[in-house]
């Protein structure tokens, strides 16, 4: 099922032996479009400090509560490396999250979290393995994680190939895998307040200095396309007509295409 990330962040974040906070914002990768992290704001219990929680981590989600149960002791959110949620958070940032929760490295393979082959020096590993894991360490220390803040892309107006057709209002998430699946496009100044769904796939570009996003697509094909109503009305009849409207391979089409190709075509 899909979920709304503006719902999400009132979600409260329930550790092993008590709760930690409350999402106040989700950071993604905007290459792949993937949820990276919850930004948790951990409130009077820590200072109002504010923590990463990586999708790693969450266990079940108790969807009736707004709760994301976590695999975490409080005592491990309170020693986890202290990152600046308000800067940039760099790679060097994310390695040393990485290696203090033990979680394997998402980058540096295909698929939405990587093929979970390099893992954190300090892991049980052979030495092999950590002579690896350090060369695959220095190898990506100064990538730019292109992680972008879904608290802030709302808002961003969407230009379509003929003109503007509205502004972000939200994004709807893969609560299995994390993606986000869909840019929900409030077209309020322009098509008498509806709302309609866009692909990441679909984006040409994004202008991060300007805030807008271009996709291929035109305002026509945008205007006839299936209404938007609510995630709880998302189902699978509704994005097949969504594609078959746009003549477009669904996601889960690409996804099993890539899953099942010879190894020498994803090269």
């Amino acid at each position: 099922m899909l979920r709304n990330t503006q719902e999400l962040k009132s979600y409260a974040i329930g550790a092993t032996d008590g709760e930690v906070g409350k999402v106040v914002d989700i950071f993604f990768d905007d290459q792949s479009w993937v949820v990276r992290y919850l930004v948790v704001d951990t409130g009077s219990w820590l200072t109002s400090r504010k923590v990463l929680i990586s999708p790693y981590a969450v266990q079940r989600a108790d969807w009736d509560d707004k709760r994301l149960p976590v695999s975490l002791t409080m005592e491990q959110v309170k020693h986890s490396p202290d990152i600046d949620t308000d800067m940039p958070v760099s790679r060097q940032h994310e390695m040393a999250y990485a290696d203090y929760y033990r979680y394997p490295y998402y980058w540096g393979a295909d698929g939405f979290w990587g093929d979970g082959l390099y893992y954190p020096v300090e892991s049980e590993r052979s030495h092999a393995d950590a002579r690896h894991a350090l060369s695959e360490r220095a190898r990506h220390d100064n990538d730019d994680p292109h992680l972008r803040s879904c608290k802030a892309v709302v808002g961003y107006h969407i230009h379509a190939s003929d003109g503007d057709i509205g502004h972000v209002q939200s994004m709807l998430v893969d609560e299995e895998t994390w993606a986000i699946r869909y840019l929900v496009v409030d077209t309020s100044n322009w098509w008498m307040g509806h709302k309609v769904l866009v692909p990441p796939e679909w984006i040409t570009n994004v202008n991060w200095a300007d805030s807008s996003v271009t996709v291929n697509l035109t305002r026509a094909t945008v205007q006839n396309s299936p209404r938007y109503a609510s995630s709880e009305d998302l189902n699978r009849s509704y994005e097949l007509e969504l594609y078959s409207h746009y003549g477009r391979p669904s996601y889960w089409e690409r996804e099993h295409a890539r899953e099942t190709a010879p190894a020498e075509l994803l090269d």
